[in-house]
């Protein structure tokens, strides 16, 4: 069993309505439409698209996240059942996709220009590219203000291929920055790590397997060192406890004292709208 720290989708917000009473079963009266098909009902004077799932529960659920309103219910309810717990709780509906689509806009990033003068972050500071077709290797200026990346490419090098050179850049980087973390971090744990890799995940931050195996989404170098020190820890306390309960947390408060502002910064957060 794998143990992740999830993001964006769980990590920013979901939401579950009120239970909606359902009906005694009963056959059908309708065909079932596929598991997890787009559907659309008119609730009030809107338009509102939905995906239909059907999941082994008793109660007709929502939750809102990136892919809109998705609706959970039994398989013996019909659709007009579930349509009728959509129009029942249109207001809140209506209400938490907003919330959402303010939420998500909160939080985008600016777009990164990937040419000479673009900046991106990196370690919780701002990164400005620099395009110097005289440099040998990339090389980080960290005394400037803001610091300097600077690549090896001509100052009209595409974006294709400035992506590239900051990609491996930002990867290798990652490599070393979060196995340092991680190696600091695992002299203070009772279990040892079987070994650890680099993650590419567009969905979670960190995952931990019961033979302990744990990977790192390298997209945490964007972070400052006290977000990266979180995930580490996070991850680490699945070593001791592959779940999310009392223990589990004090094995993280023990790795790593104080960590709930990381905690708190990292779910405010979203992976998904990172640069690369």
């Amino acid at each position: 069993m794998a143990t992740a720290l999830e993001a964006p989708r769980q990590l920013s917000l979901a939401f579950d309505a009120p239970q909606s009473p359902l009906s005694p079963a009963r056959p059908p009266q309708e065909p079932t439409p596929a598991d997890g098909s787009l559907r659309r009902c008119v609730v009030g004077s809107d338009l509102l698209v939905y995906r239909l799932r059907r999941a082994r529960r008793r109660s007709i659920g929502f939750q809102i996240d990136d892919n809109g309103l998705t609706v959970s219910a039994p398989r013996w309810v019909t659709v007009r059942d579930v349509e009728a717990a959509i129009i029942e709780k249109g207001r809140w509906i209506r209400a938490k996709l907003n919330e959402w689509r303010v939420w998500r806009e909160r939080r985008r990033l600016p777009e990164v220009r990937f040419a000479d003068g673009g900046e991106l972050p990196y370690l919780g500071s701002t990164l400005r590219l620099v395009l110097r077709p005289e440099t040998q290797v990339t090389r980080l200026v960290a005394d400037s203000t803001p610091m300097e990346l600077h690549l090896a490419l001509p100052a009209d090098a595409g974006e294709v291929q400035v992506k590239d050179a900051l990609y491996a850049w930002l990867k290798a980087q990652a490599q070393q920055v979060l196995g340092e973390r991680l190696r600091r971090l695992a002299a203070g744990s009772p279990h040892p790590v079987a070994q650890w890799k680099l993650s590419s995940a567009r969905s979670q931050w960190g995952s931990c397997t019961a033979d302990g195996c744990i990977r790192l989404n390298w997209r945490l170098i964007h972070f400052g060192e006290p977000v990266i020190d979180y995930v580490v820890a996070h991850e680490l306390a699945h070593l001791q406890e592959m779940n999310h309960g009392p223990r589990f947390w004090q094995a993280v408060g023990q790795l790593l004292p104080g960590f709930e502002s990381a905690r708190a910064a990292i779910r405010d957060s979203d992976l998904a709208s990172l640069p690369l």
